[in-house]
């Protein structure tokens, strides 16, 4: 994670956001990093395939080699993500990445799946004023998401993995194991006879 404290040696409204504390959402920090991430996923969003890497790499914090994000994507911050390296994220991807989202080296990453690290209270009166609250999420290396799931704040999904299509991942995953459904349930466990590195 990015250093964002000031020059009084206090966290930024921005860096307290991602450390999931009440922030100020109108502070001029955080708007001029979601309007510099709305430009580029405009650009992103209408560009051909040749220039979409170079406008990733300026809007997410690290994006890996070889790693490739189908547009359309969206997100609202940029520079709290992270991708490894020859990881795929398919079409439709939203991550809304109030805190870090931190993906590992070759995950797949179905259609359509969201990522959602802010949360809001169950109090109305806390609502009214839009207050969020965010986890991280953190999916390890070699994970496959399937289409349409959706991820909520502070889940860790484990090396290995996989999420069947359409879930919705509200609890951490452990290594080498299949979920799926409504909350997301074990179906069962992964085996394999070598956990080491995987030819390409």
């Amino acid at each position: 994670m990015n250093d964002d404290r000031n020059e009084s040696g206090k966290s930024s409204e921005f860096e307290k956001m991602r450390l999931g504390e009440s922030f100020d959402r109108n502070n001029p920090e955080i708007t001029e990093i979601r309007t510099k991430a709305e430009a580029l996923l405009i650009a992103i969003n209408t560009s051909t395939s040749d220039k979409s890497r170079v406008l990733f790499d300026q809007l997410f914090d690290h994006l890996g080699e070889g790693s490739i994000v189908r547009p359309p994507f969206q997100c609202e911050f940029g520079k709290t993500i992270s991708i490894g390296d020859r990881s795929f994220l398919n079409s439709g991807v939203i991550m809304l990445d109030n805190a870090d989202i931190r993906i590992g080296n070759h995950v797949m990453i179905g259609p359509g799946t969201h990522f959602y690290t802010p949360t809001h209270s169950l109090d109305y009166r806390e609502r009214r004023n839009w207050q969020a609250y965010s986890q991280p999420i953190v999916v390890e290396d070699d994970v496959w998401i399937g289409g349409n799931v959706c991820i909520c704040q502070g889940v860790k999904i484990g090396a290995r993995s996989v999420i069947a299509a359409g879930s919705v991942v509200t609890e951490d995953v452990p290594c080498d194991t299949l979920v799926g459904g409504t909350p997301a349930k074990k179906i069962r466990q992964l085996e394999f006879e070598d956990k080491g590195e995987m030819p390409l």
